[in-house]
């Protein structure tokens, strides 16, 4: 069985999209995207810089439509499962079936913008901890008025707050942490200071009409698998102020049969941790399209 994943905001670097707009076709798809939401995806997947694209507003487009690009890449996909983390939920509901590409991109255009509206509100930040017991370094973090808004598995939790309880945090760290990595985000992403955000996007998902989940959707509030369109509308809108629970959905794998986990472009860090929580099961990150060939290979496989 086949779970197909969608990265989340970090995973962007300078030039990702250029080889992938060289593939029949997609330079044309990519720029009427750009039309639709406003915003110059080929300029920003292929010419901007690290600067230009750690802007909130523009990285969490991007990533959507570098995964929706490089699936379709890949031709027809029956997977078992679908999953992204954080941002990457709104790919995955388009390769459910859940929203078309147009709806997915236009919904992360508004999550972008509105989350970076309001992570100005109170300077806050993100910072990854190295090491530690996952139910030690949780239950510290509550104590210094932090929360754990990533819980990825393979023993990696991300912090966020403000950025006086994250200094208290690096003087203070949870027993067994190592070090306390600062993260270039623009804000509390997953935490109550995201809840202006929260606002707009359910304003903006009125709008919208989803279709009910043609394959396993698992959702990163839970780890559970959601059974109809309207309930993942109402996760993706909530969970941009509730943490992340990837380990979660990793278990659920486990217990859906997994045995391939494919990360699409620009994977990396998905299948990292799945090599490290989910052993046995065979993992294949989308880099560039060099890696169609191998991902195909997978899916006759395990599809």
């Amino acid at each position: 069985m086949l779970v197909l994943v969608a990265p989340g905001q970090g995973a962007q670097t300078p030039g990702f999209l250029t080889e992938w707009l060289a593939l029949p076709g997609a330079g044309d798809r990519v720029a009427a995207w750009s039309d639709a939401i406003g915003l110059d995806l080929v300029h920003y997947g292929t010419k901007a810089d690290a600067d230009e694209i750690r802007d909130t507003a523009v990285a969490q487009p991007l990533l959507v439509a570098a995964g929706l690009l490089s699936a379709s890449a890949l031709g027809d996909v029956a997977p078992g499962a679908v999953a992204g983390h954080s941002v990457g939920e709104i790919t995955a509901a388009a390769f459910a079936g859940v929203l078309d590409d147009t709806a997915a991109l236009s919904l992360v255009r508004k999550r972008g913008l509105a989350m970076a509206d309001a992570a100005a509100i109170t300077e806050t930040g993100m910072a990854a901890l190295l090491g530690g017991d996952p139910e030690v370094t949780v239950a510290h973090l509550e104590r210094l008025g932090l929360t754990p808004a990533n819980i990825n598995g393979a023993g990696q939790v991300v912090a966020a707050g403000t950025k006086e309880q994250l200094a208290a945090l690096e003087a203070d760290k949870p027993e067994g942490v190592r070090k306390v990595v600062a993260l270039k985000v623009a804000g509390a992403f997953h935490t109550h200071h995201m809840g202006p955000a929260v606002d707009t996007l359910a304003k903006a998902a009125e709008a919208l009409t989803p279709g009910d989940p043609r394959v396993a959707y698992v959702s990163n509030k839970d780890g559970g698998a959601v059974a109809t369109g309207a309930e993942v509308l109402e996760r993706l809108v909530g969970q941009v102020a509730n943490p992340v629970r990837w380990d979660l959905c990793m278990e659920t794998f486990k217990e859906l049969g997994v045995t391939a986990l494919l990360e699409v472009c620009p994977g990396g860090t998905l299948t990292g941790l799945a090599k490290r929580a989910l052993p046995g099961v065979k993992t294949l990150a989308l880099k560039t399209p060099a890696d169609l060939d191998a991902a195909r290979e997978l899916i006759a496989e395990h599809a």
